[in-house]
């Protein structure tokens, strides 16, 4: 293991997508940090984005990977909470102020200065590189505790589709309606977050989908009530006006207007998904039925921790393939074809 302390090798992409391997030396584990020897580490498609540099901010050579699961190595003076063996986990940020309005609420992904796992700057001016890693160096701020009962593999996609799904879904906990509908755009990963989670809160839920080539598996492995293909104008015209909320969860450019309609009165549009184009609606489909759009970026690590322990408390089980390193860019090919089940 004592290699482990001086270097790590590291997974870096290319943007031709070529994977190579890096040696880079990790900082020196400081007062409050965590150093983890990485397991497993979550693929999606937001690595797909910044691989590819599709909103214009990656810098090369970069290696993605935030949805991090590793064992304790070495712990800093002030680290407490934690202890060397544990086994942790380490989601989309690594940092922020500390000082704003935000970090004080928690509510750190939105703090202005916020630093991304990977593909982000430290304080010092360094990159941040991701868990497609053999060890990690991360402030214990930013580390969360896996639950003894969850599997490594299984608390892996929590850290990102899952804490995701959750955030904006949490409002509804305690909801003093006798029964919520809801509606999740798009069964890929984040989406087959949120059909667990929401089932989990009693919610009665119908997965949206652009094809019918899901919907079995919305059924029987997922426990889905209903089921609407977007493209079929009868099917969606039935559903109009049933859904409190809509979960939307496509990472891509899509139209809205025809998703407002199956809003009741005060509904709500979830956008989580992260389009690299505007998305366009009209208004008056939200004045007239007092319908509200908004957004939700991953979560806290307050929440991130909550998701985790939900996990277990409701004993879900995420759907999930393991790969190997070796494996990285088939990985991303198949997830370009929808041929991963799921994260």
């Amino acid at each position: 293991m004592k290699w482990i302390l001086r270097e790590r090798c590291l997974v870096g992409l290319q943007e031709t997508q070529q994977e190579f391997y890096l040696h880079i030396h990790l900082r020196n584990t400081g007062p409050d940090d965590v150093f983890l020897k990485v397991l497993y580490c979550g693929i999606d498609h937001s690595d797909l984005h910044q691989i590819r540099d599709e909103i214009h901010m990656a810098n090369y050579p970069l290696v993605p990977g935030y949805e991090v699961v590793g064992e304790v190595v070495e712990l800093g003076s002030q680290v407490e909470k934690f202890k060397v063996g544990d086994l942790v986990g380490v989601g989309c940020m690594v940092g922020s102020c500390g000082d704003c309005v935000c970090c004080n609420s928690n509510a750190e992904q939105y703090c202005n200065n916020m630093i991304f796992t990977y593909n982000g700057i430290y304080h010092d001016g360094t990159q941040t590189q991701g868990g497609f890693a053999s060890a990690m160096v991360v402030h214990q701020k930013f580390v969360v505790r896996i639950p003894d009962k969850l599997a490594a593999d299984q608390a892996a996609p929590l850290l990102c589709a899952g804490v995701t799904a959750y955030s904006p879904l949490k409002q509804f906990i305690g909801s003093k309606k006798s029964r919520i509908t809801a509606g999740i755009l798009g069964l890929g990963g984040v989406g087959h977050m949120g059909v667990l989670i929401a089932k989990a809160m009693g919610h009665h839920v119908t997965v949206i989908s652009s094809s019918d080539k899901k919907k079995d598996e919305a059924f029987k492995s997922l426990g889905a009530d209903a089921f609407v293909v977007s493209s079929n104008a009868i099917e969606m015209e039935k559903a109009a006006g049933s859904l409190d909320y809509i979960l939307d969860t496509i990472p891509a450019v899509h139209p809205l207007e025809a998703y407002l309609s199956l809003l009741k009165f005060d509904g709500k549009l979830l956008l989580v998904g992260v389009s690299a184009e505007p998305l366009q609606f009209n208004s008056s489909n939200l004045n007239l039925g007092k319908k509200w759009i908004g957004g939700s970026f991953i979560g806290s690590m307050v929440e991130t921790q909550e998701v985790l322990d939900f996990w277990v408390e409701k004993g879900l089980k995420s759907m999930i393939e393991n790969v190997k390193m070796d494996h990285v860019n088939k990985a991303f090919e198949r997830m370009e074809r929808n041929d991963v089940r799921y994260i």
